[in-house]
């Protein structure tokens, strides 16, 4: 069994829209007196994905249709914040108590559409990258291109969960790295066959780094380095439960 390794980048500068994510991350790797490894993985909180995508929207310019009204007045919410998360929704799965579960356009069912206040200057929210998994091979051949080696990268964000309070990081974007894990076929030490084991790696991996990063100290990328994981393009869009198989629709 390897030593798994969860290094936090700091003095990663305020992201703006534009900005070179690789950059700024290989920048901090130095920093921190490290050399890139194929094989390590590159953890990105998804709101400085965003923020270098330009996913930031002024509540100021959103006009609130009649369904966000109703919704926003019956959840105590600000319509222009509830125009948005049905925006980037398609369907709202459930809501009350003043909390708006969605299916995003990615398929994740989430709390707000992943629209969110935090971590942004007054008056803006973020949105989800239009595409995490594509801005995960984005970030991932830059760095391939400025290094010469290939590292994955996996996106992540703050997820809540049915039936337990509280809220862990998984991940909505990946590159480099198959999702899942399987050990289907496999036998426990008592010789029982698995069939049906497979944990969500890059899930995983994005809980470790969020005990680096945290949620308030501006640090919005870390380096996991030990890992065993199977190379793969696949993304994190493969583990979105199939309609036919979901049992809670």
């Amino acid at each position: 069994m390897r030593k798994v390794e969860v290094v936090p980048l700091r003095g990663i500068p305020e992201v703006s829209p534009g900005a070179d994510l690789a950059r700024l991350i290989l920048d901090a790797i130095r920093r921190e007196k490290l050399r890139l490894r194929s094989g390590d993985v590159i953890v990105i909180k998804q709101k400085a994905v965003s923020k270098a995508e330009g996913r930031l929207v002024a509540l100021a310019k959103v006009r609130p249709g009649p369904k966000a009204r109703r919704l926003a007045a019956a959840q105590g919410k600000d319509p222009r914040l509830v125009e948005l998360i049905l925006r980037e929704s398609v369907r709202v799965v459930r809501a009350g108590h003043g909390v708006i579960i969605t299916e995003t356009r990615h398929g994740f069912v989430c709390a707000n559409s992943g629209v969110d206040q935090s971590n942004v200057k007054s008056g803006y929210v973020a949105l989800l990258p239009v595409d995490p998994d594509r801005s995960a091979a984005r970030i991932r051949e830059a760095l391939r291109r400025a290094t010469g080696k290939d590292p994955a990268v996996v996106i992540s964000d703050t997820f809540g969960r049915p039936w337990r309070k509280g809220q862990t990081d998984v991940a909505i974007g990946s590159s480099g790295i198959s999702p899942l894990s399987s050990y289907v076929g496999a036998k426990d030490r008592f010789g029982y066959e698995l069939r049906v084991t497979e944990p969500a790696l890059v899930d995983e991996v994005a809980s470790a780094a969020e005990l680096a990063t945290g949620k308030l100290r501006g640090i919005p990328a870390v380096v996991i380095r030990g890992v065993e994981y199977r190379r793969s393009e696949g993304g994190v869009k493969t583990l979105v439960m199939e309609k036919s198989r979901d049992l809670f629709r």
